[in-house]
């Protein structure tokens, strides 16, 4: 059964980890790429009004990141890959708690990866630019986790209780870290146009919502494929 979950999580997180990196590259990363030239035009511009001694200094001590083109290609894609398979590994270890009687409800439960894990935390904490102003990192970590947890906890007691007020008590677990609040910077601000990080909030909930379908439905067809004598169609 390990090894079959293992190969379940394997095939599904490299399948839907490329998906998504073609969805981020397609749509995601432009956004990203042009708010970066609203970000460094400020520095650009310091320079450019600084002394010629003064502005002249080493970028050896910079924190290395990835280039444009291949090398951020490649770095994404192995990020995704990364959280893809454990995000696979996951869902192939509930199937053999509650397994899909159809590949086709599989995509319940990458709706309800999107909801735990997407949708409810960017409630609060949408996804941001370059350039944008966010609260402590630390606090934001935080209040993502609880939102998480509280959201697979409450999305299980809405589907799976038996008694209603287990249901309702479900709901109100997934309200508390929302009544509670998302910690804020103490200025809102950004570089970016708002138009723009409008666009980037849209693709980045319509990329992630494809994904976690792709992961759902993958995964379920696969770990059914792999125990049709558990499992027959």
């Amino acid at each position: 059964m390990i090894k079959r979950i293992a190969q379940t999580a394997g095939f599904t997180g490299l399948l839907a980890a490329l998906l998504l990196t073609l969805l981020q590259s397609l749509w995601v990363a432009p956004l990203i790429l042009q708010a970066e030239t609203y970000e460094q035009a400020p520095a650009a511009e310091a320079h450019e009004h600084a002394s010629g001694a003064m502005a002249a200094h080493s970028h050896d001590a910079e924190a290395w990141e990835p280039e444009d083109g291949w090398q951020r290609t490649l770095s994404t894609t192995g990020g995704n890959l990364v959280v893809a398979v454990g995000f696979a590994l996951m869902l192939a270890g509930l199937y053999t708690l509650r397994a899909p009687s159809r590949a086709s409800q599989g995509l319940l439960w990458g709706l309800a990866g999107y909801a735990t894990f997407c949708l409810a935390p960017t409630l609060g904490l949408p996804p941001e630019l370059p350039g944008t102003a966010a609260a402590d990192l630390v606090q934001r970590q935080v209040w993502w986790i609880g939102t998480a947890a509280s959201t697979a906890v409450g999305i299980a007691l809405i589907v799976f209780a038996g008694h209603w007020l287990l249901k309702l008590l479900g709901v109100a677990i997934i309200a508390v870290p929302h009544v509670i609040g998302a910690p804020q910077p103490e200025v809102h601000s950004m570089l970016a146009p708002e138009a723009l990080e409008a666009q980037f909030k849209i693709a980045s909930q319509l990329t992630n919502a494809a994904f976690w379908l792709a992961l759902g439905l993958i995964s379920a067809w696969l770990f059914r494929r792999k125990n049709t004598d558990l499992y027959p169609a």
